[in-house]
């Protein structure tokens, strides 16, 4: 018997294998409403498929010895265990299923880590449609490339074209000097706790809300507003609690990969960090703070750079055992940590596929997506846009926030991103 071909862990993937914590999992939460109904024998069909074309997904971690120089997946045929279930229906079944989303992920020993719950919406939905809850083991792949995955199991499943929309064309920008930006040197401000809970995880919530009004011609993206309005709600949130004032960086990942069937799976971003000088967030020249902002984030998203910097492309050269690299890595993550960004903002941007699973299960009209908590940030701020709705998901360790202070921090979003609608 042939074995199943290999290939070494990317960097991205075997950092977080060396990271990886029982307490908060590196999950990834997709979430998909739909104003139908699916049926569950030609949905798992429909997934097996999408899953045989992009055949990066089907992978599983190959066993090796303690001394082994580097982690390595292995490409299966097909799914080693049954991706797609239909928990029982009721009042809790959502809630329930984005609670999995969060304490459990699909292990990498079984081909693909990846799993789809289908909640049926008539309890879990407003009485509409059904909800489709992905949960990704982010130590193999990332949000966008299983979106890229579901788009194609939507078109199998209802034979209408999920071809990803043009991407919106920006005219070019007037060439620019190195925006000023805080020193890198000074450790960013932490979010102040609140009213954390006893026990570890992560909690979420999601929102829907109005997309951000945008004057025509403005040199700012929403995407700049939404990096605004994130610093705008730390910075209130922190300086509520006497907090000491320090510079805001805000983690932001770039994605560069094309959406349609040749998108490569896996993780693909690449992550970058968009400062914040105290002083900066208390002006009411919001207009002034949003230019700013986007002659920073268009110079990063330029500059060529390994997804996690260059120290950690030397930590997952081969020099040494995994097992040793590992306690290496985990020894250097604890003493960076108060040099580690104050939160997370993940803006998947104007979902680019329709989901359309066909006549009887429609399309989808609310995605959501929501990215890990773990700390030192034990914060992330997760968006997207369907429908013309902007659908924001907050996640946050349970160690550091509780479910009202996620209350709070959305109203105080939602006020803030109101806000930077300069006209």
């Amino acid at each position: 018997m042939t074995a199943p071909p290999r290939i070494p862990f990317p960097v991205v993937d075997e950092v977080s294998r060396h990271c990886r914590q029982e307490a908060e999992p590196e999950t990834v939460h997709i979430e998909v409403h739909l104003t139908g109904h699916l049926d569950p024998v030609r949905l798992r069909k429909a997934f097996t498929e999408a899953l045989r074309r992009h055949p990066r997904i089907l992978v599983r971690e190959a066993p090796g010895p303690w001394y082994r120089r580097r982690y390595e997946w292995e490409l299966t045929d097909g799914p080693d265990v049954e991706a797609v279930s239909f928990p029982p229906p009721g009042k809790d079944a959502l809630r329930d299923a984005r609670a999995r989303a969060l304490a459990q992920a699909p292990p990498l020993t079984a081909s693909p880590p990846v799993r789809l719950e289908v909640v049926d919406g008539a309890v879990a939905d407003g009485g509409r449609g059904s909800v489709l809850v992905l949960t990704l083991n982010h130590t193999a792949l990332d949000g966008p490339a299983c979106l890229r995955v579901l788009a194609t199991a939507a078109e199998v499943y209802g034979g209408r074209d999920n071809d990803p929309a043009a991407p919106p064309v920006r005219p070019p920008g007037t060439p620019q000097g190195p925006p000023a930006v805080p020193s890198p040197w000074a450790p960013p401000a932490r979010v102040a706790p609140g009213t954390p809970e006893r026990s570890p995880g992560n909690g979420m919530l999601v929102a829907e809300l109005p997309l951000p009004h945008r004057p025509k011609g403005s040199p700012y993206t929403v995407n700049d507003q939404l990096m605004v309005a994130t610093a705008l709600t730390l910075a209130h949130w922190n300086r509520e609690r006497g907090a000491a004032r320090r510079p805001l960086r805000i983690t932001m990942p770039v994605d560069d990969r094309p959406r349609d069937a040749t998108m490569p799976i896996g993780n693909g971003t690449r992550l970058v960090d968009v400062p914040f000088a105290p002083d900066e967030l208390d002006t009411a020249d919001l207009p002034g703070l949003l230019r700013r902002t986007a002659l920073r984030t268009r110079a990063l998203k330029s500059l060529p750079r390994p997804q996690l910097g260059h120290g950690a492309a030397l930590l997952t050269a081969p020099w040494a055992p995994v097992a040793c690299r590992a306690a290496l890595t985990r020894a250097l993550r604890r003493a960076a940590a108060p040099w580690t960004s104050t939160t997370l903002l993940s803006n998947i941007g104007r979902v680019p596929y329709p989901l359309d699973f066909g006549e009887e299960a429609g399309r989808a009209h609310a995605v959501w997506f929501s990215a890990p908590a773990r700390m030192p940030r034990g914060l992330t701020f997760t968006t997207a846009s369907t429908a013309g709705r902007l659908h924001l998901a907050l996640r946050w360790s349970r160690t550091l926030l509780g479910p009202g202070d996620g209350a709070y921090l959305r109203d105080l979003f939602e006020h803030h991103l109101h806000t930077t609608e300069a006209t």
